[in-house]
C-alpha cells in the first residue's frame, strides 16, 4: 500500500439547515476531461471508489456499492452538465444499513464541480444533508475518497483506507467540536 498522504486537510465542516456540510477542495494534476472520466465512468469509479450500475443521465437511477466502507446506497443523478459539474442525491440501503449498524439511512447531496486552471484541476466536492453526531467521519471519509482519487490517477497504489482514516478523524474531530451547537 502507498504511503499516506500529506498531513494536509482537505475539507471544511459546516451546518445548513440543522444537517451537516462536508467540503473538499484540492488541485488534480489531471486536465479536466481525465478528472470527469475517473468520476463519472462506472469502470473508472471502480477502480478506486465504487462500484456503479444504473441509468447514470439526469433523472435517472443508480445503485452502487463502495467496497472500503461496506456501503450500498440508491441515488438519482440531479443535473449533469459534461465536464464541469454534477448532482447526486443518495441514500444507504437499508439492508447495508443493517450491516454496518451506523447512522440510519439519511438523504445526502454530493455536488461535484470541476474547473480548469492550466494543466490542472480543481475539484470541488460539497456533501449536505449529513447527520450532526458522525459529521467528523463523513469529512475525514470524503477526504480519503479524494486521497484514493489523486492515487489512481497518478497510477499509485491506492492508500489503506481504514489506516488513513483513523489519521484523518481527530482533525475532523477538531473542526466539527468548533461549529455551533
Amino acid at each position: 500500500m502507498s504511503a499516506p498522504s500529506s498531513g494536509r486537510i482537505l475539507g471544511s465542516l459546516r451546518l445548513a439547515e440543522g444537517k451537516g456540510v462536508v467540503r473538499v477542495e484540492d488541485r488534480f494534476d489531471a486536465p479536466m476531461d481525465e478528472l470527469w472520466a475517473a468520476l463519472t465512468s462506472p469502470d473508472r469509479l471502480a477502480r478506486w471508489h465504487a462500484t456503479v450500475e444504473g441509468d447514470l443521465r439526469p433523472g435517472g437511477e443508480f445503485r452502487s456499492y463502495v467496497e472500503s466502507d461496506d456501503v450500498e446506497r440508491t441515488g438519482r443523478v440531479e443535473s449533469c452538465e459534461p465536464p464541469r459539474r454534477f448532482v447526486v442525491t443518495t441514500r444507504e440501503t437499508d439492508e447495508s444499513w443493517r450491516r454496518g449498524n451506523g447512522v440510519p439511512p439519511f438523504d445526502l447531496t454530493l455536488e461535484v464541480t470541476l474547473s480548469p486552471e492550466g494543466d490542472q484541476t480543481t475539484l470541488v466536492a460539497e456533501v449536505r444533508g449529513l447527520p450532526l453526531e458522525s459529521l467528523a467521519f463523513y469529512g475525514a471519509g470524503w477526504q480519503l475518497h479524494a486521497e484514493r482519487l489523486r492515487a489512481y490517477l497518478a497510477g499509485r497504489e491506492l492508500l489503506d483506507a481504514e489506516a488513513r482514516f483513523e489519521e484523518l478523524v481527530p482533525a475532523y474531530q477538531a473542526m466539527a467540536a468548533g461549529l455551533p451547537s
